[in-house]
């Protein structure tokens, strides 16, 4: 994990690799941003004309680096893009400084030390600058493996393909940062945390599948548990079956690593709100009988994410001492075709008694949610949230950089995308059509796993719902799009596993915290 100081020294003389300073877009060519003053100084009041001479244009996300003028300890001055000049007594928003941060970050890979002389008007700003900078220096150590214990040669050769990469950038001195001012410490602090708790869900998400099975998941759980002090509860395939949760062992039975489901809770003395959060756990999916075509299943180690982002959401909201009670729902299976596999038409008896005709074994992640969000209403939380990379119909209505939020409660929903916002997370509030739930009727079981193919993922949260106890607020997230970047990097964003949703239900945890759930 990248190192966050905070500096009180200029920029002009920190010792770094590089210093980052911020360009924005200006009307009549790129424009210095505040913090960069003693760098422009030093470049005699130019470093706007010299910056265009190499053309740059102050564009979101542009990186310019060039030698550093002298007067300056840094030998490089790396310029970001910030994007338009903003309005007289505007900021730059938080967003616009996270993503400037990130990407400065992963043009500083493999360096030791950046010194970031963003513009840092208060504690927010610093904070989305750290973040930024913390999450951007983000990269994958293939040698890690979790669960790779179990297969030390492939360990071995992952680490020798990695040792021809950088490294992340060791460490990010925050310039204009107050390291004895409680308000900023506070930020750094929180920072660090949940970006660390952001990278553990990225690093379980880029895993292997091979190298991470339900069994291996539940056992990074445990560990995290143990070290944070979390009560956790692990359900094997014996107590799945004894406790008739038939939705997660009807997905898992077609494979030779069995199911699992794991409660890991944190709780506050004081606390006064409890929230239980639902992750949608398929540690590999195949689509099962329902088989997914090639092009469709390389990258489906991904279809764990909700899963990595409930389990770091509760490890951060412990590190942060937040005053709520947290429990988290791992809803851990594979789902493979074989001859044990569940086939189109079976009936599932799930968990609380209710029967569901499988018509389609690849819409499996609402088959497993469905078992936990009956479990996780039984503890009488104030609010479910159930967070899946559930269907492609959301991708195809909002792309993949944004994921749907429904609810039963239309200002929770509200609440979910204000605070999802709020995060730095593109989110849109979806509905849920009351007459598409005509279209999971079956002729021999309670409902159908699938409806109107219009539409579809509406109908995957009109299912879910079904599952949700009289009275208790839900909310479903479809993180479908922004969970795996398939693309180049951007941003902090990396290729591969995101850490979608972790910031927004973290921020959902603190809000909890405060009395305040919408």
């Amino acid at each position: 994990m990248t190192a966050l100081t905070l500096s009180t020294s200029s920029a002009a003389t920190l010792r770094a690799d590089a210093v980052v300073v911020g360009v924005a877009k200006g009307a009549k060519g790129p424009v210095v941003a505040a913090g960069a003053e003693a760098v422009d100084k030093a470049f005699g009041g130019k470093l706007a004309a010299v910056l265009e001479t190499l053309g740059a244009t102050g564009a979101e996300g542009e990186v310019t680096k060039l030698p550093a003028a002298s007067g300056l300890k840094a030998p490089v001055v790396l310029a970001v893009g910030l994007g338009d000049v903003p309005a007289k007594d505007d900021g730059y928003d938080a967003e616009t400084l996270r993503r400037a941060a990130g990407a400065a970050s992963r043009a500083l890979s493999g360096s030791k030390k950046g010194a970031f002389a963003l513009p840092i008007e208060d504690v927010a700003a610093a904070a989305a600058v750290a973040e930024g900078a913390l999450l951007g220096a983000y990269t994958y150590d293939k040698s890690n493996g979790n669960g790779s214990a179990k297969n030390t040669k492939s360990a071995k050769n992952a680490a020798d393909a990695d040792k021809k990469n950088n490294g992340p950038l060791a460490e990010v001195a925050l310039v204009g940062g107050k390291p004895r001012d409680k308000a900023y410490k506070a930020a750094a602090e929180r920072a660090t945390a949940l970006v660390e708790e952001i990278n553990r869900a990225r690093d379980l998400i880029n895993t292997p599948a091979n190298l991470l099975n339900p069994a291996d998941f539940a056992a990074e759980a445990v560990a995290a548990a143990k070290e944070h002090g979390l009560k956790t509860e692990v359900l094997d395939e014996k107590a799945l079956k004894k406790g008739g949760y038939g939705g997660i062992l009807g997905v898992g039975q077609g494979s030779e690593a069995p199911p699992r489901l794991v409660r890991i809770a944190y709780t506050h003395p004081k606390a006064e709100k409890t929230l239980a959060l639902v992750g949608k756990g398929i540690t590999y999916d195949s689509g099962g009988i329902s088989l997914k075509p090639a092009g469709h299943n390389e990258t489906m180690k991904c279809d764990m994410s909700g899963a990595a982002a409930v389990f770091a959401t509760v490890v951060a909201a412990a590190r942060l001492g937040l005053r709520v009670n947290l429990t988290g729902w791992l809803a851990l299976a594979e789902n493979m075709p074989s001859g044990s596999a569940t086939r189109p038409g079976d009936v599932l008896s799930m968990y609380g008694g209710k029967t569901v005709e499988v018509l389609n074994t690849d819409a499996e992640g609402r088959l497993v949610l469905a078992d936990a969000i009956t479990r996780a209403g039984e503890e009488k939380p104030d609010a479910i949230v159930d967070v899946a990379t559930l269907t492609g119909a959301m991708v195809l209505a909002l792309g993949n950089r944004t994921f749907g939020i429904m609810t039963n409660d239309e200002a929770f929903r509200t609440s979910l995308h204000e605070i999802a916002e709020e995060a730095g997370e593109q989110s849109w509030p979806m509905p849920l059509p009351a007459h598409l739930r005509k279209g999971i009727d079956s002729p021999v079981a309670d409902l159908a796993n699938m409806g109107e193919r219009m539409g579809g993922g509406l109908v995957a949260g009109i299912f879910l719902k079904e599952f949700v106890a009289d009275g208790i607020t839900w909310g479903h997230l479809d993180i479908a799009g922004p969970a795996f970047n398939e693309g180049g990097p951007f941003g902090y964003t990396p290729k591969g596993g995101t850490g979608a949703a972790v910031r927004t239900l973290v921020r959902l945890a603190e809000r909890a915290a405060d009395g305040d759930l919408g």
